[in-house]
């Protein structure tokens, strides 16, 4: 017993030892790092975060190549590394600008120019990425009370808008009034837009070049857009002027509001833009031409997003086309502009879509009269100023950033919310948890900026990114070391870097003997970590393989992967003694296949009683049968346990070995020997689906006395026949008499009896019938009361006439 426990043990720990090999094994073939095939530390470094160099010139074994310093940590210290010289430089990042956020409030004397209010920390940054090492850091942000605003009032005046005109003319000290209650430095604008002026979004006859309304309303002459008044502070100057604006008019529904917009973003010396919030209010009761529909008026120039106002008019909508959608949300993102668009129920849907692509906008719903514009502007600048979006410029190639937003009261932001806040109130603080990985070197190796920047704000942070490239140790190398192969390279992190044209692991080949840079590359299977297969060495590119002591016994192939005695064996011989071996593969003689050459191709011992091979119901394999058809067996595929016919013919033996009877009972040891027989109690007991593991099937017979037995039938191995037999007969029994006289009596007397009153039921209703019949006769008589002229009483009385009664 103690022996058995103690090989158990035994057995067990080679187990582990043997899965840790394969494990490690597979993890140095599935490194990374070695897969690069990196030539210097530099390379090395650029592959991956998990990658080291190992500077010591005495770690190469004989045979391995540069690219073998280039692995994971843990791999090159079990190597024989020592830790102190293995190169792995990491990122890091440094704060260069780091301005408090602004605590400014409302009422306080001393007030605060824009670029004095600081609402995002920090403001600069440089960070130095190595390839595949993220590096993260946080920003806060923090909204300031009393920001500075401007305001913008882009009007559409097509003839529909008439009435919301004389709402408008009020607008400015009005707003004004209602804007100081949240900021004390607030400028407003107003300017307006028609449509292109050509056909056919106009007419341009001259009639209606000058008047393009009905004779008795006073319109002014068609235009794209104007710059009426130049943000100002002045809310009285805002009503003067657009007192004095009047409704023009188009022909189709949709207006140029788009060309309008674009220049409002881009014409900032025109508009008067300050470096503060900037809100964009867009006013209409229709809807919008964007990029393509110039095509109807012949206009097909895209739209060059640049400002063309002279004297305050858009002097270009004849030449160039609508902007698109995308080209408006760069330039509004470009510009810091937030857009609120006031437009009637009736478009609502249109620009609540149009809201969704055009990121920190708001659409609010305008009255038919424009009466409540103020109070769309106070609710959707609340709205715009308490959601804090932010955005990043181009990214370099190769080069990705990730956000997560934590909220106020823990809300943290995820999927497309990662990089937003919402509900954020005056005075409170969110940060952002942003990183930011490069995937690799740029080609230049320059630092590069990004920009990171709330939507809508005029702040921005600018980030210096540094890419570490090359190793420390390389700036310590020696150029033309005798190492090198006669300083045809030099000597850095422990390898030579070789000199342009040459190549090797000690720069010990030329380049235009050998095409490319990575030697054992061309020494490697399929990409594989393995030199020559580990049976040769690589020379200058080239496998030359080991040699065996057996003389017979040799390695051969490109990468020495091929040899001629590693096939398979049968019988102790190499391929079977029927072939040769080839590469690891046998080459069998004729009549022999089979991966040892073991199979034969003589289909003699396959024929069939039929004189057909497998009896035509499967393939000669290795000189033995194998069925095709499920339903055959045997040797040559002709036996069919299942196959219609089979309960019969082997009734009589089943019957004779069973029960002692049937028509072979006295020759059943002679021509039944071959059944095996095994009795069950009930038919539940017979073999059912899934219990055998051959084919069988189910029978039911009768014998000379009508009786049932059922049996299931199978062969199994081929030959020997098995039944499984119910060991009891089901025998019909005799019919009992009384119950059948009785039954045939009783329905007899129970028939008699329906039938009496069957006749007694018709009797009956034939009796009411004439008993009424005769009711309704005597009631229909009719009888004279009168006296019967031809009665005759049967007493004469006779008066005497001269009778006095005395």
């Amino acid at each position: 017993m103690r022996i058995h426990v103690k090989m158990d043990h035994r057995l067990l720990f080679s187990t582990i030892f043997l899965g840790i090999l394969c494990f490690c094994h597979t993890q140095q073939e599935g490194s990374d790092c070695i897969k690069a095939n990196a030539q210097s530390c530099g390379e090395c470094i650029q592959v991956a975060e998990k990658c080291g160099w190992c500077t010591d010139p005495k770690f190469l074994k004989q045979g391995e190549s540069k690219s073998t310093r280039c692995d994971e940590l843990e791999a090159l210290v079990k190597k024989g590394c020592d830790k102190a010289m293995i190169e792995n430089p990491r990122g890091n990042k440094t704060i260069d600008l780091d301005k408090p956020v602004t605590n400014r409030k409302k009422d306080v004397a001393e007030k605060l120019t824009p670029d004095q209010i600081t609402q995002i920390q920090p403001q600069k940054l440089t960070l130095n990425l190595r390839s595949g090492e993220p590096q993260p850091f946080r920003l806060k942000f923090k909204r300031a009370e009393d920001y500075p605003i401007d305001l913008y009032y882009l009007m559409d005046l097509s003839f529909s808008m008439r009435d919301d005109l004389e709402n408008v003319k009020n607008l400015g000290t009005d707003l004004m009034r209602e804007m100081q209650k949240i900021t004390s430095d607030f400028r407003i604008g107003f300017g307006s837009f028609v449509e292109k002026t050509v056909m056919p979004y106009i007419s341009t006859t001259p009639a209606k070049l000058i008047n393009p309304c009905s004779s008795s309303e006073n319109c002014t002459s068609p235009f794209s857009y104007k710059n009426v008044l130049k943000l100002t502070s002045d809310g009285g100057q805002f009503n003067s002027l657009v007192s004095k604006q009047q409704i023009s008019g188009n022909l189709d529904s949709p207006e140029g509001g788009f060309d309008a917009i674009m220049q409002v973003a881009v014409c900032g010396e025109a508009i008067g833009w300050r470096n503060v919030t900037r809100l964009l209010v867009f006013s209409t009761d229709a809807g919008f031409h964007f990029a393509g529909d110039g095509k109807l008026g012949g206009i097909v120039l895209p739209n060059d997003g640049k400002c063309h106002l002279e004297n305050n008019m858009y002097t270009m909508s004849h030449y160039y086309d609508y902007p698109s959608i995308a080209h408006l949300v760069q330039k509004l993102s470009d510009n810091n502009i937030q857009t609120i668009f006031a437009v009637t129920q009736d478009f609502q849907p249109v620009y609540q879509e149009l809201k969704n692509l055009i990121p920190k906008s708001a659409v609010g719903t305008l009255s038919s009269n424009s009466s409540n514009v103020i109070q769309l502007i106070i609710d959707s600048y609340n709205s715009l100023s308490s959601e804090v979006i932010l955005e990043n410029s181009k990214l370099p190639e190769g080069m990705s950033i990730s956000y997560k937003a934590n909220c106020k009261n823990g809300v943290v932001g995820t999927g497309e919310n990662d990089r937003k806040c919402s509900n954020i109130s005056i005075g409170d603080e969110v940060f952002f948890d942003i990183t930011i990985e490069s995937k690799k070197c740029p080609a230049d190796r320059k630092p590069q900026t990004i920009k990171i920047k709330p939507l809508g704000f005029n702040e921005e942070v600018e980030i210096v990114v540094n890419f570490i490239c090359e190793c420390e140790c390389s700036k310590t190398g020696e150029a033309a070391s005798e190492i090198c192969h006669n300083g045809n390279g030099t000597f850095e992190c422990g390898a030579c870097r070789c000199n342009e044209g040459r190549i090797g692991r000690m720069c010990e080949c030329s380049t235009t003997e050998v095409r490319t840079d990575d030697l054992d590359a061309n020494c490697r299977k399929d990409n594989g970590t393995d030199i020559c297969s580990n049976y040769g060495d690589c020379v200058c590119g080239t496998c030359e393989c080991k040699k065996r002591e057996n003389p017979e016994e040799r390695y051969s192939g490109k990468f020495c992967e091929c040899d001629n005695f590693n096939c398979d064996r049968s019988g102790n011989k190499l391929c079977g003694g029927h072939g040769r071996c080839d590469c690891r593969v046998c080459i069998c003689d004729a009549n022999y296949t089979g991966s040892a050459c073991d199979c034969s191709l003589d289909t003699s011992t396959c024929l069939a009683a039929n004189k057909q091979i497998c009896n035509g119901r499967g393939t000669c394999d290795c000189g033995a049968c194998k069925c095709t058809d499920p339903k055959f067996q045997g040797p040559t595929c002709e036996i069919c346990p299942t196959c219609p016919g089979v309960c019969a013919e082997n009734k009589d033996c089943v019957q004779c070995q069973a029960f002692k009877s049937g028509e072979k009972k006295d020759k059943c040891e002679k021509e039944c020997s071959d059944l095996t027989i095994i009795k069950v109690k009930d038919r539940d007991s017979l073999p059912q689906p899934g219990t055998l593991k051959y084919p069988f099937t189910h029978c039911k017979e009768r014998d000379a006395n009508d009786c049932w037995f059922y049996y299931t039938y199978g062969i199994q191995n081929d030959s020997q026949k098995e039944v499984y037999v119910v060991k009891t007969l089901e025998c019909p029994a005799g019919p009992d008499i009384i119950p059948i006289v009785a039954g045939v009596v009783a329905g007899i007397v129970l028939i008699g009896l329906a039938l009496l009153l069957i006749w007694k039921l018709l009797m009956i209703i034939h009796d009411r019938r004439e008993f009424a019949k005769f009711e309704k006769e005597k009631m229909n008589a009719k009888w004279d009361t009168g006296e019967n002229p031809i009665y005759k009483s049967a007493v004469t009385t006779v008066v005497n006439p001269k009778y006095e009664g005395k």
